[in-house]
């Protein structure tokens, strides 16, 4: 099947997973990469506390906050 064929499948809302191979297919953008940041301990604090709060590692809490924040900035920016 040619690109221009899939593309039309596609965008007319055809169900295209039978002509794809799942098995090899990747994400783009999702590999982690390390980042450090120095946060004062007053924050570091705060981010343990609210971690505890909902049983999660501080990591995972800024990770998820951050993503929401950048989600809700583009958004913003769409509308």
């Amino acid at each position: 099947m040619k690109a221009e064929e899939l593309d039309e499948l596609f965008d007319s809302g055809e169900d295209i997973s039978e002509h794809l191979d799942l098995t090899t297919a990747k994400r783009i953008g999702t590999q982690p990469k390390k980042v450090n940041v120095d946060f004062p301990e007053w924050i570091v604090n705060a981010l343990d506390i609210e971690a505890k709060k909902i049983g999660v590692t501080r990591q995972s809490i800024i990770k998820v906050w951050i993503a929401e924040r950048l989600k809700a900035e583009q958004t913003h920016k769409a509308s």
